[in-house]
């Protein structure tokens, strides 16, 4: 073992090695006897194929499964068990079927965007959003499946249509009826959603009494399950159904201490499952993820297996689940798992880490101002490496996006990058995050700009105060609102010494006239509507107070990101400059909301540990 500054380090995690690490999994279907699976491919500019248990790629390029639906998509392909493939392709935002001799058929007209796709008997459901319009409208429709829709859109069938939100559809067993999630403009999902069914041949929609509902699921045609808060957490309810209209009140189903669900950002998320013999799956979170099976009585048991971050029950079959997801020990993937027999098997991904590079991230709690603050910690980490004994470790403080998000201490490639080579990883859930229940979450409503700055400062300083982390070398990464947590922390100045913004927020008059449908209202509940509150808007935006930023900041922003677009990074990148104070832009033209191509990733991760080397006087090393 040899002795090297922290940051110095040589090691075997490269920028390119991270690009190519863990798939990002996409959703997984039973489709016969093979799994299929989404998984984007970051060499392919981040273009998402599904690929099957047998070693074929079932969506070949340059088809990319990718929906457009509230920015944030998801959904965007789903199979039968005949082995035809429904797709959204990312360019069109139109859905086609592939079927297994190469047949391709476009099944819905130019224009709209997809999302949210779902096959059940052999009938497909979607949710449909067209900005063409004033005002814009979203829909939850049946798309026939001979393509007559292709060239005639009124062919599709519209079960509900509105100028709000619609998310997760799903079928009675006899096919009369459908279930789904709406929410009103001007909220966001986890403030108010409700539970709607309907006839799927027209009528009015009934709502169900649900306070921010989650993933309805049919249990027989006379009782629907799905996630609600109750009280603090998001727990499942039963609630019988008489035609279209609840017999009563919602009952929760096994409550606890843990989260079934969390923000709805993406349509493809499932926190359960029902199985055949009305046992349900289903994730609980609480910081971290179990995945337990519910009984008929209400009992539960744990399943084990290696994931325990983000986990999604994709698909039920018999007594096999898919579970994807990531895990403090093992790379991020995908498993089938009997829940009788207790087999796991690894279907893509899920190895395990090598505990000398990648030590499980270590769960702590800081007191903060507005009460205890939750991370996890990643101590620099290298078997042939250790550090002079009187220096501590330069640690990089991540803030996550959202800010309605959490992180849950995963083991991966991109954070082994910086620990490997000497450089401490602090993965801060901040007030706000999702994961420890709604007051926690709700901690942050009108105080975004505050709680989220003095939660991350308050980790950095208490992890520096223990003894673990160089206080004079502390910076702070993170992107889109993570970035406006990072831009915020250095207009508060004294904690941080270097600042990496990825696509972040800076000023929020220029969000709430930029932003996109979805998010269009957001910031009304993070810090308050406009014209009333814009004294806030100004005296909270980074942008307002660049004079206040004396450390050097890395900036990262992709050209075609229509969430935060590329004016907001480019308003700080000229106030720096005019001030003199250090700083790097980089634009990635091709880029949305988030890096997906090997090659951005690439150049992000080495312009991040040059920048880093710089600003800590470390020289980084292969």
């Amino acid at each position: 073992m040899t002795s090297s500054p922290y940051g110095s380090w040589p090691s075997p995690f490269s920028a390119a090695s991270v690009a190519a690490a863990s798939p990002r999994i996409d959703g997984a279907r039973f489709v016969g006897t093979d799994i299929w699976w989404g998984e984007s491919v970051p060499s392919e500019k981040g273009r998402v194929t599904v690929r099957s248990s047998t070693g074929a790629e079932v969506l070949p390029a340059p088809w990319n499964a990718r929906s457009r639906v509230h920015e944030y998509g998801g959904g965007a392909w789903t199979a039968d068990d005949r082995g035809a493939l429904y797709f959204v392709d990312a360019g069109d935002q139109r859905v086609r079927r592939l079927t297994p001799d190469g047949d391709l058929v476009t099944l819905t007209a130019a224009g709209p965007a997809h999302g949210g796709l779902r096959v059940q008997d052999g009938r497909l459901l979607a949710v449909r959003e067209d900005l063409s319009t004033t005002p814009h409208l979203r829909a939850i429709v049946e798309i026939p499946l001979d393509g007559s829709a292709a060239e005639d859109a009124s062919a599709v069938s519209v079960i509900v249509q509105g100028e709000g939100f619609f998310a997760h559809p799903a079928l009675s067993p006899d096919g009369t009826r459908a279930a789904w999630v709406a929410w009103e403009r001007g909220r966001m999902p986890w403030e108010s959603a409700c539970v709607q069914v309907a006839e799927v041949d027209g009528g009015l929609p009934r709502t169900i009494p649900s306070r921010a509902a989650l993933q309805p699921e049919w249990l027989s045609d006379t009782e629907l399950v799905f996630a609600d808060i109750a009280d603090d957490r998001w727990t499942l309810h039963r609630v019988a159904i008489d035609g279209v209209t609840p017999s009563g009140p919602p009952r929760p189903l096994a409550p606890s201490d843990a989260d079934t669900g969390y923000g709805l950002w993406v349509l493809g998320n499932r926190w359960y499952q029902p199985l055949e013999d009305g046992r349900i799956v289903a994730v609980r979170t609480n910081g971290r993820d179990d995945v337990v099976v519910i009984d008929t009585g209400g009992g539960e048991s744990i399943i084990e297996f290696p994931g325990d971050g983000h986990v999604s029950v994709d698909a039920v079959r018999g007594t096999r689940v898919l579970l994807s997801g990531n895990g403090s020990r093992v790379a991020a993937g995908l498993w089938c798992v009997d829940i009788e027999s207790g087999d796991v098997v690894a279907v893509r991904g899920g190895e395990l880490v090598d505990p000398r590079w990648m030590p499980a991230s270590m769960s702590i709690e800081i007191d903060g101002p507005h009460g205890a603050v939750h991370a996890f910690a990643y101590p620099p980490a290298n078997p042939d490496e250790e550090a002079p004994d009187d220096e501590l470790p330069p640690y990089v403080v991540l803030v996550h996006g959202g800010p309605t998000a959490h992180v849950t201490g995963a083991a991966s490639a991109a954070i082994a990058f910086y620990t490997s080579r000497g450089i401490g990883v602090l993965d801060v859930n901040y007030g706000g995050s999702t994961g420890y229940g709604r007051a926690y979450r709700e901690r942050l409503d009108g105080q975004w700009g505050v709680v989220d700055v003095d939660d991350v400062i308050a980790a950095a300083r208490g992890l520096a105060a223990a003894g673990l982390a160089d206080p004079d070398r502390l910076a702070i990464r993170g992107g889109s609102a993570g970035g406006w947590t990072v831009l915020s922390a250095l207009v508060r100045g004294g904690a941080f010494a270097a600042g990496i913004s990825r696509y972040g927020v800076a000023d929020l008059r220029m969000l709430a006239a930029e932003t996109h449908d979805f998010e269009a209202s957001y910031i009304d509940g993070l810090v308050g509507p406009l014209p009333e509150y814009e004294h806030l808007y100004v005296e909270r935006s980074p942008l307002t107070h660049t004079d206040r930023i004396t450390v050097p900041v890395l900036l990262l922003q992709g050209g075609e990101d229509r969430v935060v677009p590329p004016s907001q990074s480019e308003a700080i990148r000229d106030a720096l400059a005019e001030r003199g104070i250090e700083h790097e832009y980089a634009l990635y033209p091709t880029e949305g909301h988030g890096f997906r191509s090997a090659e951005t990733i690439v150049d992000s991760l080495d312009r991040e540990l040059a920048f880093l080397g710089r600003v800590f006087g470390f020289h980084p090393r292969p």
